[in-house]
């Protein structure tokens, strides 16, 4: 199926945060085949606007039919317009090609300077219109409701229902601007119904181009998502997203762009089929600083851990869990393969307690076993109820590599189960800590994180360092490649929410 063709009419940034070069960004990041009409050359870089230079209108209406007479656009994002005359040229146009128009109604700055002259001003009110969806920023929307600029989602949802409902035309509410925790966008419709969308508020001073990209990104995925309220969610997710990241980017002294392409990024990289880089020896580290390791092998294991569990703190996943901003449907889907896990983690217990020659260690065993039905099953079964979510791949490749672990020398299969312990424990003591009283996912936090779980993980610990020390030298180096390959299981096992 072709790619949603999507047109931006906007000026330029030369900088590459905002305006057309954003825009065809975020539509390529948003799914679609981005086209562009040009509007106006703008000379900005990150602080702020230099020049501006309009081409005639002649050749505006040039790149316009360049464009239709070759071209099947599905939809098309309007950004900057920038006089009477631009406006008044583009709304004839689409008017004679009628498709999905998402207005960004570039009327006032975001530090409240006003770009458009009053001639200009009426000739957009009438534009929105003809528009399917406009995305004001606060500002914006209060001048074209002509009142005091709001200063709660709820009086901004009040003033976008009324304008929604005068033009017939959706308006997105972006709650960027306000204060509080939270930077929430809301859909309202000409019907009056609001579908809100939570976006935890991200402290950065990187939003460069923000408005424009939101923009872009939901002109496309109009097109491919089943409701405007699906396409609003995940633009505000991956804008969340690139703003998180922009910093990164070391682009420009000023406020700086957001990171368009951080969720492709992130996703190839987990889509990597890169072997893993396992090790090829095992030595024994005899002292080391490490309270948890119960002897030389195990701190020799713990060495080889580190990078796997540097990236799993770095995870998105792990960070927005930690501040209580994780979306409930990623934690639920979480729980979901966390149960699948847990079910076959349990058979795989029982398999490594029959491998297991050392009596106490093989009762051990087989109590974890146990423990995994009876104690985190229940848990589960409390927030998800009946378990409706499919095994997702990640976990059909853990849990498969377990039980083909479990059915080799008994040192490779203990050491194959361990970083469940060790790894959830290291992070879950991380995210414990991170909990307060109204945190949204305390009680699976509290879990991992409390002192049985980690008084367990210290056992398991002993058990597998004991299994090491009666080991061949052969037998050791496998156990550590298994060790290790479970580390990397358990990371892409905690990122796997984000990537679907």
């Amino acid at each position: 199926m072709a790619l949603p063709r999507v047109l931006t009419i906007a000026g330029t940034d030369p900088t590459g945060g905002a305006g057309i070069q954003a825009d065809i960004k975020a539509i390529s990041e948003a799914g679609g085949f981005p086209l562009s009409v040009t509007t106006a050359l703008v000379a900005q870089n990150t602080h702020g606007v230099r020049s501006i230079h309009t081409p005639p209108q002649e050749f505006l209406v040039a790149q316009l039919d360049a464009v239709f007479e070759d071209v099947t656009v599905d939809a098309v994002k309007i950004g900057m317009l920038g006089t009477a005359d631009t406006i008044a040229t583009v709304a004839n146009y689409l008017a004679q090609h009628p498709i999905p128009i998402v207005l960004d109604p570039v009327m006032v700055s975001t530090s409240g300077h006003r770009l458009l002259d009053a001639e200009a001003e009426a000739a957009l009110r009438e534009f929105c219109a003809q528009a399917t969806v406009v995305t004001p920023n606060l500002k914006e929307l209060a001048v074209l409701a002509e009142a005091p600029e709001a200063t709660t989602l709820d009086e901004a949802i009040d003033q976008a229902a009324a304008l929604a409902r005068r033009w017939d035309t959706t308006f997105i509410v972006k709650g960027g601007h306000l204060g509080g925790t939270h930077a929430d966008n809301a859909l309202v419709t000409p019907e009056g119904s609001v579908s809100r969308v939570p976006c935890p508020r991200i402290d950065t001073p990187h939003t460069h181009g923000t408005g424009c990209s939101l923009s872009s990104s939901l002109a496309t995925r109009l097109l491919i998502d089943a409701t405007p309220a699906q396409a609003l969610a995940w633009s505000t997710r991956w804008l969340a997203e690139a703003i998180r990241h922009g910093a990164d980017l070391h682009v420009g002294s000023g406020n700086g762009p957001v990171d368009h392409s951080h969720r492709s990024r992130r996703l190839a990289e987990a889509a990597s089929a890169q072997p893993w880089p396992l090790p090829t020896e095992l030595s024994p580290i005899p002292e080391s600083d490490d309270s948890w390791a119960a002897g030389p092998w195990t701190r020799a294991l713990w060495s080889l851990a580190q990078r796997p569990l540097e990236e799993t703190h770095r995870l998105s996943f792990i960070e927005e869990l930690a501040q209580g901003t994780l979306p409930r449907e990623d934690f639920l889907f979480y729980l979901a393969q966390d149960s699948h896990y847990l079910l076959s983690y349990s058979r795989t217990l029982a398999r490594v307690a029959s491998r297991c020659d050392h009596p106490e260690h093989s009762i051990a065993w087989a109590r974890s076993a146990a423990a995994c039905l009876e104690e985190e099953a229940q848990l589960h079964r409390s927030e998800l109820g009946t378990l409706t979510e499919e095994v997702s791949p990640v976990t059909l490749a853990y849990t498969s590599f377990l039980a083909a672990a479990a059915d080799s020398h008994y040192a490779e299969a203990a050491a194959a189960v361990l970083p469940c312990y060790w790894i959830y424990a290291h992070v879950g003591m991380h995210l414990r800590a991170a909990t307060h009283s109204d945190h949204p996912y305390a009680p699976w936090l509290h879990t991992y994180g409390d002192a049985a779980f980690v008084e367990e993980t210290h056992r398991a610990i002993e058990r597998v360092e004991h299994a090491l020390a009666e080991a061949s030298p052969a037998q050791r180096v496998s156990a550590a490649r298994a060790f290790v390959a479970a580390c990397y299981f358990e990371r892409d096992f905690f990122r796997q929410a984000s990537c679907r």
